[in-house]
């Protein structure tokens, strides 16, 4: 990046601002020289000041949004994967995908494809990236914060820590996604092996259930951990018994 000449990156800033939808002044941005070589530097910095201590953190969630995607375009197709991807975002009709209200003109995808890049931050914006010779990219939010918030417990939350156990309680709410155990480890900064400990446990309450998946085990909570954690009204009619069996097994 830092090689960029000059007259190439103000002529990529240029076409981004065209396409914004505030109002930007470019002329205020760019002042002096060597802006590539600037901008690389302010991204090295704020990536060994800010992002590289919680970078194990924040991949372990850009990981898990891409296996929810992923899991719910394999059940339930294109419909279900891009939906609540933004604020926006919806499949409409038979081939069309809608991530904004605004108006615009429609881009077709074509043989390339199409990119979707989750983002850890405390934010719901997205936006769409693109340039000559390559896909489209669309850059959302990835589910759940990038960024640690203190946010006092609810009842609920607080009747399930003392029923359960503060670390099994946080972890049967993270489980709102399925993980695997070292995704957990990573989000609620716990070691491996206590984590292991609380899934252990959990799953012989059949609270929790353990499904293979390549060599990945992945963890997701039963109708009774759906019950436990969220309420009854929460929970959609999908026919299974509390442990997680359908009806009359």
């Amino acid at each position: 990046m830092a090689r960029v000449p000059d007259e190439a990156l103000g002529e990529s800033l240029r076409l981004a601002v065209e396409a914004s939808w505030e109002r930007h002044d470019l002329g205020a941005w760019l002042t002096g020289r060597s802006w590539a070589a600037r901008t690389a530097e302010l991204f090295q910095r704020l990536w060994d000041t800010h992002l590289a201590p919680d970078w194990p953190r924040r991949r372990a969630l850009l990981e898990r949004d891409v296996t929810y995607r992923a899991g719910l375009l394999a059940a339930y197709g294109w419909p279900r994967a891009v939906e609540r991807m933004n604020r926006h975002s919806a499949w409409v009709g038979a081939d069309a995908i809608r991530f904004s209200s605004r108006p615009g003109h429609d881009r077709v995808v074509g043989p390339q494809g199409m990119l979707f890049v989750p983002y850890t931050r405390a934010g719901r914006g997205s936006w769409l990236c693109e340039a000559p010779g390559l896909p489209y990219a669309l850059v959302y939010p990835a589910r759940g914060t990038g960024d640690q918030q203190s946010v006092a417990p609810g009842t609920r939350d607080q009747a399930l820590a003392r029923l359960v156990g503060t670390g099994r309680a946080a972890i049967l709410r993270a489980l709102e996604r399925p993980a695997t155990s070292s995704e957990l480890a990573a989000e609620l900064d716990l070691s491996l092996g206590t984590v292991g400990g609380h899934l252990a446990i959990l799953r012989k309450a059949e609270l929790i259930v353990g499904e293979r998946s390549g060599r990945r085990v992945v963890y997701r909570r039963t109708d009774a951990g759906e019950v436990l954690a969220v309420g009854v009204a929460a929970m959609p009619d999908t026919g299974t018994t509390p442990g997680g069996r359908p009806d009359g097994r």
